[in-house]
């Protein structure tokens, strides 16, 4: 029987199997106007057509990094989720995805630093006020390469986005959500306060690691008192940022031994699983990219945790998957790219493990029949 195919259970939710859809930033909503930030019926089709065939598609699908706030988003074309448009436009999609009988899950972010950029296919660049752009902000006056300096939050800045996330965690359990994320990644708002190569802060919220991380455990106490205690929540964490491997970078980092021992602190205020990526603070990290290259700082956690763990990044083919779940490297894949090029990679993997690929059944008519016929 595969792994892969075998159902999780967090809490109380049961996702259907270990084949599951990464948060990707689609940068397709409107800019400007009434819908701004708000999912489309391109959103809408691209995420469901993720979910179909439930147990036999992916069982978890993540809609895209959401905006807690404005001037939270990655670009101006992200979505976000602080207005009753967009949460009932989000409402149609966790529907959609969950009549395949698929869990629908959303993650919340803010971008700190790297906010108001281009799209990646235009360029990388700020984007500015008089285009529709906005100032950034982060712990500490450190400009990502590139990007304007931003502005150093306030304590009382803080505590308001803070708030901002509990009240995006609320309005995605309205709109039908069964699972929420907190980005912690990528050097964005949560990852910058976390890296002292970012966090220069000299208050409560900058200096020791213990201070580092107050903001994150903040803003996980403030999801998972609104969130329902018997639904997951989830983190997702860069576990290097990849300065420290480099014996010629003098910068000091973020290790994996900091995301263990994040981690636990994060098991302890709730949250049910770690997410485990890695990298964006810095443009200019050495990383050696390859198949599964980032599987062992999952592996890492869950070994010294017990903490359930996603694994992420050059996950391939369905061989590859299956080990990762079978030899308990990781509890469940995310799969980003490989859904993209293949929205069927979980039935067609499926059938190469010797699961049931439980297609709708018109698919799975349509399939079979090629299957069997003899022209």
């Amino acid at each position: 029987m595969s792994a892969l195919f075998t159902p999780l259970t967090l809490r109380s939710l049961e996702i259907p199997n270990r084949v599951w859809m990464s948060p990707m930033c689609m940068y397709s909503a409107a800019a400007e106007g009434p819908g701004a930030g708000a999912p489309t019926d391109f959103h809408l089709t691209h995420l469901a057509a993720r979910a179909a065939g439930g147990a036999g598609g992916a069982g978890l699908v993540m809609a895209e990094a959401t905006g807690v706030r404005p001037d939270g988003r990655i670009t101006p074309w992200d979505l976000g989720l602080w207005n009753d448009r967009q949460q009932e436009a989000f409402a149609r999609i966790a529907a959609a995805i969950a009549s395949h009988g698929t869990v629908s899950g959303i993650q919340i972010a803010h971008a700190g630093r790297k906010a108001s950029t281009e799209r990646p296919w235009i360029g990388d660049g700020p984007v500015p006020g008089s285009a529709g752009g906005w100032g950034a902000v982060a712990p500490s006056p450190v400009a990502f390469d590139g990007l304007p300096v931003p502005h150093e939050l306030t304590g009382d800045e803080i505590q308001q986005l803070v708030r901002d996330f509990a009240a995006t965690a609320e309005r995605a359990l309205a709109a039908g959500f069964r699972v929420v994320e907190i980005h912690g990644a990528h050097g964005y708002l949560i990852n910058s306060f976390l890296s002292p190569a970012a966090n220069h802060r000299t208050d409560t919220y900058g200096g020791s690691w213990e201070n580092r991380v107050r903001f994150p455990l903040q803003v996980v106490d403030a999801v998972r008192a609104v969130w329902p205690d018997d639904l997951p929540v989830l983190f997702r964490t860069s576990a290097t940022d990849w300065l420290t491997e480099n014996p010629e970078d003098p910068r000091e980092g973020w290790t994996g031994d900091d995301t263990v021992r994040l981690a636990k602190e994060l098991t302890a205020h709730g949250v049910d699983l770690l997410d485990v990526s890695s990298g964006g603070l810095v443009p200019d990290a050495r990383i050696t990219a390859r198949p599964g290259y980032q599987v062992p700082f999952a592996e890492q956690v869950r070994q010294a945790t017990g903490t359930p763990t996603s694994a992420v990044g050059l996950i391939l083919e369905p061989a590859q998957a299956e080990e990762i779940v079978a030899s308990g490297q990781a509890d469940a894949v995310m799969l980003g790219r490989q859904l993209l090029r293949d929205p069927h990679w979980a039935h067609h993997a499926a059938a190469v493990l010797g699961a049931e690929p439980r297609w709708p059944d018109p698919y799975g008519y349509a399939v079979a029949r090629r299957l069997t016929a003899k022209s």
